[in-house]
């Protein structure tokens, strides 16, 4: 009978240990999406969603900017589902993010291994995460593992190729040879009338 008592007991404290992990998981952007660029896809505000992290260390999550980065997460004192209205940029505009690890000091960013210290990439960024919503994933230990589990958030209106440039901007190349011809012709046809 105590043989089943403690199998039972073993049972349950196995159980209550895994169900936390359970109803904390968070998504991890998909393998093959690693160094991908963020960036602006319409001009619409970029709303940022922290969606969870399984790291040890304290992380501290920052939109890169000229004029002084901008805090927006905390891996450990952030609300799961809580928002962040990063505002509007100017589309095609790509938006870094940089994580620090409070822990040890290291700056880790979104993009290529080469601007990080250990020359790894340390962000997945997967576009259609969600509809109209980019997820990403960093990793915040110095030479990986590179399970990028670390922190995950994502962004409304933000792709991860440049939007084609809109209409009306650089004209194709038929139209300006066109426009070129026309006006060639109606050079001619002036000279022409002056000799009459």
């Amino acid at each position: 009978m105590n043989i089943i008592r403690y199998m039972h007991t073993t049972v349950a404290l196995g159980l209550a240990l895994l169900l936390p992990l359970v109803a904390h998981a968070f998504p991890i952007a998909a393998p093959g999406t690693e160094g991908l660029k963020v960036i602006v896809g319409n001009s619409n505000p970029i709303i940022a969603t922290y969606q969870g992290n399984s790291a040890m260390y304290s992380n501290d999550l920052y939109l890169v900017q000229g004029d002084g980065d901008v805090f927006i997460f905390n891996n450990h004192s952030s609300a799961v589902g809580s928002q962040v209205n990063l505002g509007s940029f100017p589309v095609g505009t790509e938006l870094v993010f940089r994580l620090h690890v409070n822990n040890t000091g290291y700056d880790y960013f979104t993009g290529p291994a080469s601007r990080n210290p250990d020359q790894h990439v340390h962000a997945r960024v997967q576009e259609n995460w969600q509809p109209k919503e980019t997820l990403v994933s960093f990793e915040d230990l110095y030479n990986g593992p590179f399970n990028y589990n670390d922190l995950s958030f994502s962004f409304t209106n933000t792709v991860t190729t440049p939007p084609p440039p809109p209409t009306g901007g650089v004209p194709e190349p038929a139209v300006a040879s066109l426009f070129l011809i026309g006006l060639a012709a109606s050079g001619v046809a002036a000279r022409s009338k002056r000799r009459r």
